[in-house]
């Protein structure tokens, strides 16, 4: 009989890119706004998706989720993957961890990038995956975000629901398409509601479109930021 002498947990670093764009004049003091990929999305992928909200004047920061996926078909270099921002396998315990670990990782980074830029307000935007976490991560930390964007995934209130915490201060634009067959709609009106009366200022709108990311969300999306002064 084997008796192993020790066993435990090691830490592994990864390097996790990222890239900072400033649109509009530099000498001005102007907001942040936080883009969070989808599921096997990567960096440069959705840079490209959301290229329609440079017309905005901010700093726009791209962050890669950690997690990469492998590519079967072996016709990509490693960088060019998608990735992933948690890991989930069902189990709601292990998904509320993961997304901690990866909004710990946000903070650290947006401390750093916080100290190098001027600020107004900060946007955290994420769409399908990303918006799970863009979601977690402002009502974790509802005093490091001003406006919370999520499309085509839902905000899940049930981890705060016991949480003495005043969401007052928080603009939430939530998107969801009609014909979204990979998130269905009625949860995230649900959690919209919720969230509402926990003082957010809250909007949930159905749009006609499917789950995937276009054009029309991100004009919905300028027009709400342009209203609150972005």
């Amino acid at each position: 009989m084997k008796n192993p002498l020790k066993s435990g947990q090691a830490t592994f670093n990864i390097e996790v890119p990222y890239k900072l764009i400033e649109t509009g004049d530099s000498s001005e003091e102007k907001p942040v706004i936080i883009y969070l990929h989808g599921f096997n999305q990567n960096m440069e992928q959705f840079e490209k998706l959301v290229a329609p909200m440079f017309d905005l004047e901010a700093h726009h920061l791209f962050v890669q989720g950690p997690y990469p996926i492998y590519d079967r078909s072996r016709k990509k270099k490693v960088e060019d993957w998608g990735r992933s921002w948690y890991l989930y396998d069902g189990e709601q315990d292990q998904f509320v961890k993961s997304l901690e670990s990866a909004s710990d990782f946000l903070e650290n980074l947006m401390e750093d990038i916080l100290q190098q830029v001027t600020v107004s307000r900060l946007a955290i935007f994420g769409y399908s995956m990303g918006g799970y976490l863009a979601g977690y991560f402002a009502l974790s930390r509802p005093e490091l975000v001003d406006e919370l964007i999520v499309i085509g995934a839902r905000i899940k209130t049930e981890v705060f629901k016991d949480e003495k915490v005043s969401y007052d201060d928080m603009n939430v634009l939530a998107l969801h398409g009609t014909g979204d067959k990979s998130v269905k709609s009625e949860p995230q009106q649900k959690s919209c509601k919720e969230l509402s009366e926990w003082g957010a200022n809250v909007m949930f709108k159905e749009m006609d479109g499917s789950h995937k990311l276009d054009g029309k969300y991100l004009r919905e999306t300028q027009k709400w930021l342009a209203s609150l002064d972005y």
